[in-house]
């Protein structure tokens, strides 16, 4: 029995886009809970996938040796892809991390960041120290200013990079990158002064824009084309934000790999086709291509120096 393609879910090279050169982002399919007493209950176990996404999209470490990168504990499996095709045969969406996956029902519980953070406040909290169950980054008396806060970030600032860097029309890219950079203006104008984003205390708000942030002069400013200016030197406010939980608290600094953000981007991201398809440089073999290339070579980017400035 012949294998089913599913090049276009996981090759980049493949993303669609729409008819007038725009990247809207397709919605999560898993969207399962973990819970106590529940159908998924809560249990340790986190793997780190290699960041070198290629055609058959997210690789484990001992099928691609990336410092950091670990290999699939459970079964063994060369690529993300295979664990959703063995939750979901007929899977047709892209493979995407973060993924929440179960070791005793052999399936992909959540696949949505947002629901994945929400349930990482709450839900672990029994195997976790009393000092770390008692951090509640979505607390009820600011959940609506969070929500509001996040809905805004998320369109203008987390989804509105992405939109600046897979445009394939000028009028596309303009429109995006623009909204970005009025984005970040307001928010300066919220983080002068401030700790945080919302209140006088870490929430849910500010973890959801610091790994955008944190990318942003690494790979954003070059890579994606938001290069209006730099959260280092355009930002006072966001960027002593942005240190200040680096540094400051050692969740933020610990779970940053530098080396993986960049390789991630500037490796996997080859090649832009004019026919509304995103491709990789092994396709561009002749001279008919209707390709631009981004980043053919895969080169790296040694800069920006330092990754992130000190306090």
């Amino acid at each position: 029995m012949a294998t089913r393609d599913v090049t276009a879910q996981s090759d980049i090279g493949k993303m669609k886009v729409e008819s007038d050169g725009s990247f809207k982002r397709r919605a999560s399919s898993f969207r399962q809970q973990i819970e106590k007493g529940g159908q998924f209950p809560p249990e340790k176990g986190v793997t780190v996938v290699s960041p070198r996404m290629g055609s058959n999209g997210w690789t484990f470490g001992d099928h691609d040796e990336f410092p950091g990168a670990q290999p699939d504990p459970l079964y063994k499996s060369a690529h993300l892809k295979d664990l959703y095709l063995k939750a979901c045969p007929e899977y047709d969406g892209r493979f995407t991390v973060p993924t929440l996956w179960d070791k005793r029902t052999h399936t992909i519980v959540n696949n949505e960041s947002s629901e994945i953070i929400r349930m990482f406040n709450t839900a672990f909290n029994d195997q976790l120290s009393p000092e770390k169950a008692n951090i509640d980054i979505y607390p009820e008396k600011l959940r609506t200013e969070i929500d509001s806060m996040n809905e805004w970030v998320y369109d203008n600032v987390n989804n509105g990079v992405y939109r600046s860097g897979f445009a394939q029309s000028q009028e596309a890219y303009q429109k995006a990158v623009v909204q970005v950079f009025e984005a970040l203006d307001k928010l300066e104008k919220i983080l002068t002064g401030k700790d945080y984003l919302i209140g006088d205390q870490l929430t849910e708000a500010d973890i959801r824009l610091f790994v955008t942030i944190i990318r942003f002069d690494p790979v954003y400013v070059g890579h994606f084309k938001c290069n209006f200016r730099t959260i280092r030197d355009g930002y006072p406010a966001i960027h002593l934000w942005l240190r200040k939980l680096y540094w400051n608290n050692p969740v933020f600094k610990d779970t940053c790999n530098f080396d993986h953000i960049k390789t991630h981007y500037y490796w996997s991201h080859v090649s832009v086709c004019l026919t509304q398809h995103l491709f990789a440089c092994s396709c561009i073999k002749d001279s008919n291509a209707t390709g631009v290339q981004i980043n053919p070579t895969r080169v790296v980017p040694v800069g920006p120096i330092p990754n992130i400035r000190p306090l």
